[in-house]
């Protein structure tokens, strides 16, 4: 099976861009993709990392759930939140074709510029290998939660 194939399944519908699967499991699969900064048809894609584990989305689903994205807010200082977003968004702007001219993807983790959105988009983001406080914050959550 291909990566294309299981991403595939794990999304349930077809990748609209091209991606790269930058970590896997213990097993092979697929856990984070980095996607291309365009999708196939030019719309612009802001969420450059996507967590597509079945596990770790449910996991991450219910720590939201419990208030998460507040929490994580609260917790995280806003200048190192925007310096996050501000490296998010260079990494993938740097990936756009040379001399592009059309529509680009905004902001940082997630498309946004200032606060949180999407906790599973910061824990990708950090899976990856990005400095991402937010991430790391759902890393030690998912670790308590596993206890």
């Amino acid at each position: 099976m291909t990566d294309r194939d299981r991403v595939r399944e794990l999304l349930g519908r077809e990748p609209r861009g091209s991606f790269e699967v930058v970590v896997r499991d213990a097993h092979g699969d697929p856990v984070v993709l980095r996607n291309d900064p365009l999708l196939d048809d030019g719309t612009p894609m802001p969420t450059r990392y996507w967590l597509v584990s079945k596990s770790l989305n449910a996991t991450i689903g219910r720590i939201e759930a419990g208030g998460g994205v507040r929490d994580a807010e609260a917790a995280i200082d806003p200048d190192l939140l925007a310096a996050a977003h501000a490296r998010y968004e260079a990494e993938r702007d740097a990936e756009l074709p040379r001399g592009y001219q059309g529509p680009r993807p905004s902001a940082g983790v997630g498309g946004t510029r200032l606060g949180v959105k999407c906790l599973h988009a910061h824990y990708a983001w950090f899976l990856a290998g990005g400095d991402d406080p937010v991430g790391q914050w759902v890393a030690d959550r998912i670790e308590a939660y596993e206890k």
